[in-house]
């Protein structure tokens, strides 16, 4: 599509107001006077669809006249003077300096959220070294204590096989002198 082409159709766009659409679509009757009414485009109506009304906009070469009328000139460049520069360039500095400090002041609440993150893990290491050491030390308390239990049970049995022994020698022993 040709660049003048574009900007012309929208211009004319614009110039199409909402409630004239609007009312074409509700008023099929008021339609035929709207339609083909502008200057530099026809509008034609399509085939009516099931889903809504169809328009063929068909946009007209500018011609010279109406190129004149579209065309838009920049508001007059007013003069900067030296003073305005250094006031646009001291304000350009002040955001930079603001952006750099709210860049180190972020770069310092993570630096600040990675120490104490840091530290809660070194926290919950030590806890967790404390904790299992605390659990071995019980445990390996509880093995003593069992050990100590077994031997004893141990110690008193062979004691009592050793009376026993020596009881079952003395009454042999009585035996043998009362049988004569």
């Amino acid at each position: 599509m040709l660049p003048f082409v574009s900007t012309a159709y929208k211009e004319k766009m614009k110039e199409i107001s909402v409630l004239s659409l609007i009312c074409s679509c509700l008023y099929p009757e008021s339609r035929k006077n709207i339609l083909g009414d502008f200057e530099d485009m026809d509008i034609k109506p399509i085939n009516k669809r099931a889903s809504g009304q169809a328009f063929e906009v068909i946009l007209k070469p500018p011609s010279p006249t109406s190129d004149a009328a579209h065309c838009i000139t920049s508001p007059p460049k007013r003069d900067i003077s030296l003073e305005d520069i250094q006031k646009k360039l001291e304000a350009a500095e002040d955001r930079r300096r603001s952006q750099e400090a709210q860049i180190l002041r972020i770069l310092a609440e993570k630096r600040e959220h990675e120490r104490e993150v840091l530290l809660k893990a070194m926290e919950e290491n030590s806890n967790f070294s404390r904790m299992a050491e605390e659990k071995l030390q019980v445990k390996m308390e509880q093995i003593e204590e069992n050990r100590q239990a077994y031997l004893a049970a141990i110690m008193e049995r062979l004691q009592e096989r050793e009376r026993h022994a020596q009881e079952v020698r003395r009454n042999k022993e009585l035996r043998e002198e009362l049988m004569p």
